[in-house]
């Protein structure tokens, strides 16, 4: 079916309406969000589909001869769930899982038949179920039975230790949806130094109400993260800008597909490998190896530190978010000066002349 445009014009074709309908820029554009979207599906449903113990580090309390018996019969478990190692005692276990130096501890009682598995849910519900479900069995094999003790709780209000995750994802959509439209707002205008500056500058305020409202609404308004107040906001601060700057950075390399690349960097690789929904040593290998690497990890590993731990074992992922912060400053700034392009000069007219 054609139509006429008008008086003395040519009816135009079908194919000639899709083609000025859909550009190929746009198509190109579509094709990338198609690509986008398996890459999601792949991501998440192989992260999250089959969760497994993997090489979780529990420490073995009991006499020297039973714990290196005890050692060497967790090793041998089938899929190697487990990387045992021997504890000195049940005091040093509960103090290198609050430092998270290990999972969990299996604390023996040789003169009895009832062992104490230590675990900690407020480093994720999931991990410690996984534990204390494996260890029942063991311990059945073995006519044992199994007592289980949380040495450091998840909060009552923190539904299966997941409110730290949804917390720092929180953040990390906040940081790359305001890049975003950071970066696109002036078109297609070749930023300068002087406009990245302005942007990374926004970030930064924008970073720390931000890190100040989710540590408000997690913390005092919903209770679901109880402790930790300032060290929240602080992480929460870092957390934006980071992904805030990456973002940046990456839309300065490579245009309006650089929003694109943090999409998959921050949320179809960082969220499922983030250890929120299951921690490391449920995930699969790929996932548990970059997770630490990338912002929604850090993030979430450190926000269950300062909450649930002391704030123990938070110099990594302080870093890892750091150098997120930095490499994305000094890429922007660094691309705004290579590319930056004079600007025309108005038009002079001289006096007294005429045409």
């Amino acid at each position: 079916m054609t139509q006429s445009t008008g008086p003395g014009t040519r009816p135009r074709s079908f194919l000639g309406e899709v083609r000025d309908a859909v550009t190929p820029r746009a198509t190109l554009l579509v094709l990338g969000v198609i690509a986008l979207m398996l890459l999601f599906v792949t991501s998440y449903v192989g992260a999250l589909h089959h969760p497994t113990l993997r090489d979780a580090s529990v420490g073995v309390v009991a006499p020297p001869s039973v714990a290196k018996e005890t050692v060497t019969r967790l090793k041998e478990l089938p899929g190697s769930p487990l990387d045992p190692r021997a504890v000195a005692d049940e005091a040093t276990a509960r103090r290198q899982i609050a430092d998270r130096d290990i999972d969990g501890a299996l604390v023996v009682d040789p003169e009895g038949t009832t062992d104490t598995l230590l675990v900690a849910t407020g480093g994720g519900t999931a991990l410690a179920t996984a534990l204390e479900r494996l260890f029942t069995d063991v311990e059945r094999d073995e006519r044992r039975t199994l007592r289980v003790e949380d040495v450091a709780p998840a909060s009552a209000q923190d539904a299966n230790g997941l409110s730290s995750f949804y917390l720092v994802v929180g953040w990390c959509v906040g940081g790359y949806l305001c890049a975003s439209i950071l970066a696109i707002s002036s078109g297609a205008r070749a930023s300068t130094p002087r406009r990245a500056a302005i942007r990374l500058g926004t970030m930064a305020v924008v970073a720390v109400l931000g890190g100040l409202g989710g540590a408000l609404i997690a913390g005092p308004a919903l209770d679901a993260l109880p402790d930790g107040f300032a060290g929240l906001w602080g992480l929460g601060a870092l957390i934006i800008f980071a992904v805030g700057a990456a973002t940046l950075a990456l839309q300065a390399v490579l245009g309006v597909l650089g929003i694109g690349a943090a999409i998959l960097i921050v949320v179809i690789l960082g969220n499922p490998s983030s250890g929120g929904a299951l921690p490391a040593p449920l995930l699969p290998p790929f996932w548990a190896a970059i997770g630490p690497a990338l912002p929604p990890g850090a993030g979430t590993w450190a926000a269950r530190s300062i909450v649930y731990f002391r704030g123990n074992d938070v110099t990594g992922p302080l870093l890892v978010l750091s150098a997120w912060a930095v490499a994305g400053t000094v890429v922007t700034v660094l691309m705004s000066a290579l590319r930056r392009r004079p600007e025309p000069e108005p038009a002079r007219t001289e006096r007294g002349s005429g045409a």
